[in-house]
């Protein structure tokens, strides 16, 4: 994980009961917590590792509506009031810019799948558009790149993943939430068919609701309960330079790098065309359910079979409440950074813009994402376990929505009129 995340200290005791026990500490649960806080509705968040300790301190930090669905745009607009909103609602900067977004097109390809997008969202009159090579060059000087165009977002932006979720999880223990890391949830407990309680390592706590955001670890605790959850798990590997001079304030992603400013100073750089699919299990489950992605993306997986595998075969599928589970024996899933991607992401960058010959890697992390078969979350109550609602499965958008999934899964769980309109979110849908 990135050596600047910063830690919070929370309580160590749990309550007898509550209103509502959310699972998973990272910015989907931490943002619904305070939501549901801010409201006066009685909430504890049980983490079992420590808070952000996942993909959520891990993300690359941008907050973009470029290159989203149409059904998905209306969660980042949402998400982008309550970025603007967060200093003054927190009290704390969480490093939110919107210093724009922009996406390179190597091949005239690429130029038509960007004029694709902008055609199926021109009905939201965003302020995203087309750019000329030439434009290119006076927003990001410097460069040496063969570009066709690309697509630019002014109003998109970027926050600082180390300080953002820690940040809220501290206001939202100001204003009533309870807290409690190190803490793993078992199990469900139900009465009657319904939601009663959840089962942790230190004891049951009675609740009306359950709202499960546990990220990459969603598939296996759901699978404990019988429900299926059609989610698989890819590995982006990342780093942070050491200070130095750059090209622009506006993130920049091209076919094979990626990189924005981080608050110190460096930047934060990713090879965007590669992720590491590490074979599990479920790779071989469920994974004809991606073949259509698997069509159009398979350039961009370094698929490995090895130690990953038996690890997660190692782990169990099934369990009781008074048994160990999986998430007590690995409590922050940390994967290793892969080196030979950092090193082509630097590599491909410092041909495209020469300035990056000065760049040293401060650090490295790399960080699990939780994919869906149409790249989309899943935001919803859950039909067969009355008084569950699920926000997983982002996809690797998770931090950019993150404080608008959180309150619209708070709205959910609550029934109260939703931020934004559910329905392309359903659990039914996949």
């Amino acid at each position: 994980m990135t050596k600047t995340l910063e830690a919070i200290h929370t309580q160590d005791e749990l309550p007898e009961s509550t209103t509502v026990v959310i699972i998973g500490g990272g910015i989907i649960g931490v943002t619904a917590a305070l939501t549901l806080a801010e409201r006066n509705i009685p909430v504890v968040l049980l983490e079992k590792g420590h808070i952000a300790g996942e993909q959520s301190s891990r993300n690359l930090g941008w907050i973009r509506k470029t290159n989203r669905h149409l059904h998905d745009v209306p969660l980042a607009l949402a998400a982008d009031r309550l970025w603007q909103e967060m200093p003054e609602r927190i009290g704390q900067s969480v490093g939110y810019k919107a210093s724009g977004i922009m996406f390179l097109a190597k091949t005239e390809e690429q130029v038509a799948m960007h004029e694709a997008w902008l055609k199926s969202v021109e009905s939201l009159s965003l302020d995203a558009r087309m750019l000329s090579a030439q434009e290119i060059g006076q927003h990001v000087p410097g460069g040496k790149g063969d570009w066709q165009g690309g697509i630019y977002t002014p109003s998109d932006g970027r926050a600082e993943p180390a300080i953002a979720t820690t940040a809220m999880a501290r206001t939202a223990i100001e204003k009533g939430a309870i807290m409690v890391q190190n803490c793993a949830v078992r199990t469900l407990s139900t009465t009657g068919g319904k939601i009663s309680g959840v089962v942790t390592e230190q004891g049951e706590i009675r609740c009306e609701q359950v709202l499960l955001a546990s990220g990459a670890w969603s598939r296996r605790f759901l699978g404990n309960h019988g429900i299926s959850l059609p989610t698989l798990p890819l590995v982006c590997s990342v780093f942070r330079t050491k200070p130095m001079e750059g090209p622009t304030d506006i993130s920049v992603g091209g076919p094979d790098f990626s990189f924005r400013k981080h608050k110190d100073g460096g930047f934060i750089i990713t090879q965007r065309g590669a992720l590491d699919a590490h074979i599990t299990l479920d790779h071989l489950l469920i994974g004809w359910r991606y073949l259509s992605q698997l069509r159009t993306q398979r350039s961009f997986l370094r698929t490995s079979f090895g130690k990953a595998f038996f690890q997660d075969l190692k782990l169990a599928r099934r369990w009781k409440a008074n048994s160990h589970s999986p998430f007590e024996q690995i409590r922050t899933l940390d994967p290793s950074a892969n080196p030979a991607l950092n090193n082509e992401a630097l590599t491909n960058l410092r041909k495209a813009w020469p300035i990056f010959e000065k760049a040293e890697m401060e650090e490295s992390w790399a960080g699990v994402i939780d994919i869906t078969p149409d790249s989309n979350p899943i935001i919803d109550s859950i039909s067969a376990l009355p008084g569950l609602t699920i926000a997983t499965g982002f996809s690797g958008h998770g931090f950019g929505t993150g404080p608008a999934a959180g309150q619209l899964a708070a709205d959910i769980v609550t029934n109260s009129a939703p931020i934004i309109d559910p329905s392309p979110y359903q659990f039914e849908r996949l």
